[in-house]
């Protein structure tokens, strides 16, 4: 197993009365996801680059809203059902977990230019919400490992620090001073008793059992108010000011335990639970194009500016130890030690930028809607994945030990991600006022290391009704995962992680109504 998002970290000691430390995963989980929409949207595989018309290209190209010219008010509950399958260290196990989730909703005004002085046909303006990932999920394997331990890490950081003993017990308050107070991490005496360094007290050559279960919840929202113009039914411009709203939470318990029944070990077992949510908002900008050459060809481009987002961060944590006849049973938490606080930690993170091309064939491509027949839409996505950056913000910008942590943290980003391509291909059939849809996309992995097998398929369908202007759309879209989830991370050597292969299924419903 090839050592991974191995980067060394200086100065995390001035982390006492803040959060841990962020990690690379942060900034994947605001930019790989699987698109959402409206039924419609979701339906024919997301496709909207250049096929317009949904209030969804609000989301993905704001020049498709050009394409309206009456009023129109859209909601779309929707609801997700998580499959999840994990293999760590040989041991197989899988998890359930279902909830609400939310596609594009909101409102777009448009109007035809009577005026005549104009050589804009039409113009619209949209204001409208889209959760772009939901995290509600949970993940949990276990599996036996005589290669490495959790409280490894607690070594690397006070071997790194030269921590003594009173920093060991108080300059790290959300990790490794738990471990030390309850004896699961102690000292080793050199000359004259001196500190000569630290030992973990869990049997890693005989082996431990390690389990690793964490439910998450939140979501990833976006508010976007978009503006698009229309030239002679021909070329469509548009733009959208984007406002992402981010809530996560994880709520994480994790646990290793002796395999063995040797006495000499002086370890029963250490569990560690941890709460953290992230919170934040930002600003981001979507500009896009749609050209159509003959009357039945659309050709679309869209850009996607990274988003800047000011996040809060805050943990508490616990642990509780038995290292049996050495120290006993002990527990230590960070509220005892920071005077019932969580810790908080404030940064900034620009997601990656995003580049969106697109090709549609309309049958029957005319002015009015109702007489058309289907069309057959294709995107190719490209993300930069690598290009998301964290920056330190407030009062630590000035502090020359945060500027190193996040620029360490920054090349590790550079180091293990990649840009990579997502394609999506979709279609509809109308007949009268019911349309039957088909669509498929796939997600490439955004990984550099080869033996991290991730990606995302996904096979979508739908209905849609539309009549009197009011239309009804409900889809289904099977999403098959796959991804490596790691309960730790050393420098110090490989790291292991579980191979998680599963599925989510999401079902939409999408109620609009034109006025």
């Amino acid at each position: 197993m090839k050592k991974y998002f191995g980067f060394l970290l200086s100065g995390l000691a001035i982390f006492v009365q803040t959060a841990t430390a962020q990690t690379p995963e942060e900034a994947l989980r605001l930019a790989w996801f699987t698109p959402n929409g409206t039924a419609r949207n979701m339906a024919v595989g997301g496709v909207m680059g250049s096929l317009g018309g949904d209030i969804t290209a609000n989301h993905v190209n704001p020049a498709g809203i050009g394409l309206y010219k009456t009023r129109e008010l859209v909601l779309s509950p929707g609801f997700l059902l998580n499959n999840n399958k994990f293999n760590y260290r040989g041991t197989d196990s899988s998890t359930n977990k279902s909830g609400f989730a939310l596609g594009t909703s909101g409102l777009i005004l448009a109007g035809n230019n009577r005026s005549g002085y104009s050589k804009w046909t039409s113009s619209a303006f949209a204001i409208s919400v889209n959760q772009l990932a939901n995290y509600n999920n949970q993940v949990s394997f276990s599996g036996q490992n005589n290669f490495s331990s959790f409280t490894e890490k607690y070594l690397e950081e006070l071997t790194r620090d030269r921590a003594d003993t009173n920093a060991a017990l108080s300059n790290y308050i959300f990790g490794s001073s738990l471990a030390f107070r309850t004896f699961l991490v102690d000292t080793l005496s050199g000359l004259g008793g001196a500190v000569a360094g630290y030992q973990s007290l869990v049997p890693i050559s005989s082996g431990v059992t390690q389990s690793y279960n964490a439910r998450t919840s939140g979501g990833y929202n976006e508010i976007a108010l978009g503006l698009a113009g229309n030239m002679a039914d021909k070329l469509y411009v548009g733009g959208s000011f984007t406002i992402p709203i981010i809530k996560y939470t994880r709520e994480l318990v994790y646990s290793e335990r002796d395999i063995t029944n040797d006495p000499t070990n002086q370890f029963n077992f250490f569990e560690y639970k941890e709460t953290y949510t992230s919170q934040g908002a930002g600003i981001g900008l979507k500009l896009g194009t749609i050209y159509k050459p003959t009357e039945f060809v659309r050709i679309g481009f869209a850009f996607h500016s990274p988003q800047l987002i000011t996040m809060t961060d805050r943990i508490r944590s616990s642990l509780i130890a038995d290292t049996e006849g050495y120290a006993g049973r002990r527990s230590e938490s960070s509220d005892d030690l920071n005077n019932g606080r969580a810790g908080t930690s404030k940064y900034n993170i620009t997601t990656p930028w995003r580049a969106i091309g697109s090709f549609s064939l309309v049958f029957r491509e005319i002015n009015d809607t109702r007489l058309q027949r289907g069309f057959i839409s294709a995107d190719i996505e490209y993300v930069h994945y690598k290009g998301a950056r964290f920056t330190v913000t407030g009062e630590n910008a000035a502090d020359a030990g945060f500027r190193n942590y996040y620029s360490a943290l920054n090349e590790s980003i550079i180091d293990n991600y990649k840009g990579n391509i997502n394609a999506k291909i979709g279609g509809e059939l109308k007949f009268n006022t019911v349309m039957f849809r088909l669509g498929a996309a796939y997600y490439g992995s955004p990984y550099q290391d080869e033996a991290l097998k991730a990606s995302r398929i996904i096979g979508t369908g739908g209905l849609g009704y539309r009549n009197k202007g009011i239309f009804i759309d409900l889809s289904y879209s099977h999403i098959m995962n796959k991804d490596a989830v790691f309960a730790y991370r050393l420098n110090d050597k490989p790291n292991t992680f579980a191979e998680q292969r599963g599925n989510r299924g999401n079902i939409m419903l999408t109620l609009g109504f034109k006025f």
